[in-house]
């Protein structure tokens, strides 16, 4: 009984350490990712993201396009309404400074400053201690992303054929 005990306390503490860390992680933008996830052994994450529309995102809200969605759903301003940058620019309100990196590496796997180095990175699970957000299945990863593309300004949605054009596995060695 005393083994279980002392085993909960622990979970119990390290389960609070991992919740205060990412607490106070901050958003540190793509270009600290780019550094390592450019590479072809790391199967080129920023460049794939970097040629699709999630890094046009907040840029998209600037069109004429965007300012008549816009005005048919009764917002303002679109490239500073917190309605169209909560899916164009998630982390708009969080890190200002990265706006305009739309939707970049850390809205999908959290704030980067606990696990970006390199000593860090290089063991998984010690990445994910520190506040790297890895998805246990397509399922989590499809949830995720329907929080904004659930039928986004009327249109359908097809998650398996974007999934296609994003998805940025590290390849196997």
């Amino acid at each position: 009984m005393k083994k279980t005990a002392w085993f909960v306390l622990a979970m119990a503490i390290a389960a609070l350490a991992i919740f205060l860390a990412a607490k106070d992680a901050t958003y540190v933008g793509a270009s600290s990712c780019k550094l390592c996830h450019k590479a072809e052994l790391q199967g080129r994450q920023f460049t794939i993201w970097e040629a699709s529309l999630h890094a046009k995102s907040c840029a998209s809200l600037t069109t004429p396009k965007a300012l008549e969605v816009a005005k048919s759903t009764g917002a303002s301003n679109p490239p500073e309404n917190a309605q169209c940058l909560g899916c164009h620019a998630p982390l708009a309100a969080k890190a200002p400074e990265l706006k305009s990196e739309g939707v970049t590496c850390e809205v999908c796997h959290g704030a980067g400053s606990g696990y970006r180095k390199l000593a860090i990175m290089q063991d998984k699970e010690k990445a994910v201690q520190n506040g790297l957000v890895l998805y246990p299945d397509p399922g989590a990863i499809q949830a995720h992303c329907m929080q904004c593309h659930q039928n986004p300004h009327g249109k359908a949605f097809d998650f398996k054929a974007a999934w296609e054009t994003i998805k940025h596995p590290v390849p196997t060695k």
